[in-house]
C-alpha cells in the first residue's frame, strides 16, 4: 500500500520564542506592593510623649519637695526667732501754725504740723529694717488733710525704741466754707479730731541677712488735740499687705 507523502512542518517566523522552552533564567515575579507612606503627623511619637511625661513628673516632684522645704524652714525660724511686727504710737502731735481765712472767693486754710510716731521693736533676736515710709496727717474724721511726707528709709536694732519727726503742712488750701469754720471752732476748744497714717515696708535682720518685706499700714490716732496735748500715746492699728 502506498503511503502518503508527509506534510513539511512549519516554519517559525523569525523572532519567535517557544513560552514553554525553558531559556535557562529563573522566572521573574512581581515585587510585592508598596505600602502607602503616611505624612510625618501620622508617625507615633512615643519617644516624645514619654521624654515629656518623665519631665512633668520631675517638675512635680520638685516644687512639692521644695514646697515641703520652704515650709519646714518657715516653722523652725517661727520657732526659733518668734518674730513679730514693730509697735506703733502716737507719741505726741503739735501745730505750731493754724489759720483759716475767709476771703471773697472762698476759705482758705494755712497749716504747720509737727508729729512724732514712736515705733519699738519687740524682738529679742531680729532687727528690723524699713523701707520709705509716707506719713500723711488728716483732722475732722478724714475730711481734711494736713500733708505728708516721705521718709528714708532705716534699721533698727534688736528690742530698741525709735522715735520719727515728721513735719508736715498746707498752705492756702481752698476747704469748703462750712469746713472752714468747724476747723477753727475744733481748733480753738482742742476738740478737733487727729488721725495719722504711716505707710512702710518692715522686714527682718538675720545674721546681717535681710528676708523679705511686708507691707504695713499704720493707723494712730483719732483722738482729739486736748487728750494728745494732756500727753495721750494712743497705740496704732496695724493693718497688712502681701509679701514682697
Amino acid at each position: 500500500m502506498a503511503e502518503h507523502p508527509q506534510k513539511p512542518p512549519l516554519q517559525k517566523p523569525p523572532g519567535y520564542r517557544d513560552p514553554t522552552a525553558n531559556s535557562g533564567k529563573p522566572a521573574m515575579t512581581r515585587p510585592p506592593p508598596r505600602k502607602p507612606v503616611l505624612p510625618a503627623s501620622f508617625h507615633p511619637k512615643k519617644r516624645r510623649r514619654n521624654w515629656r511625661r518623665a519631665c512633668c513628673c520631675f517638675i512635680f516632684v520638685f516644687l512639692v519637695i521644695l514646697a515641703l522645704v520652704v515650709a519646714v524652714a518657715g516653722a523652725l525660724f517661727y520657732l526659733w526667732f518668734d518674730p513679730k511686727l514693730p509697735v506703733f504710737h502716737l507719741q505726741s502731735f503739735r501745730v505750731p501754725r493754724f489759720n483759716v481765712t475767709v476771703r471773697p472767693d472762698g476759705t482758705y486754710l494755712d497749716t504747720e504740723t509737727v508729729t512724732r510716731i514712736e515705733i519699738k521693736n519687740p524682738n529679742g533676736k531680729l532687727a528690723i529694717y524699713y523701707g520709705g515710709t509716707h506719713v500723711g496727717v488728716t483732722v475732722g474724721g478724714g475730711e481734711t488733710e494736713l500733708g505728708s511726707k516721705e521718709v528714708s528709709g532705716f534699721t533698727q536694732g534688736k528690742k530698741n525704741t525709735r522715735s520719727l519727726k515728721v513735719e508736715t503742712g498746707v498752705k492756702n488750701q481752698l476747704v469748703d466754707d462750712g469746713s472752714g469754720t468747724k476747723l477753727k471752732n475744733g481748733f480753738k476748744n482742742k476738740g478737733l479730731v487727729v488721725d495719722v497714717e504711716a505707710r512702710t515696708r518692715v522686714g527682718f535682720i538675720v545674721h546681717g541677712l535681710k528676708i523679705g518685706t511686708v507691707g504695713v499700714n499704720a493707723l494712730c490716732g483719732g483722738v482729739s488735740l486736748k487728750k494728745l496735748d494732756s500727753g495721750d500715746m494712743p497705740k496704732c492699728s496695724m493693718n497688712l499687705f502681701k509679701w514682697y
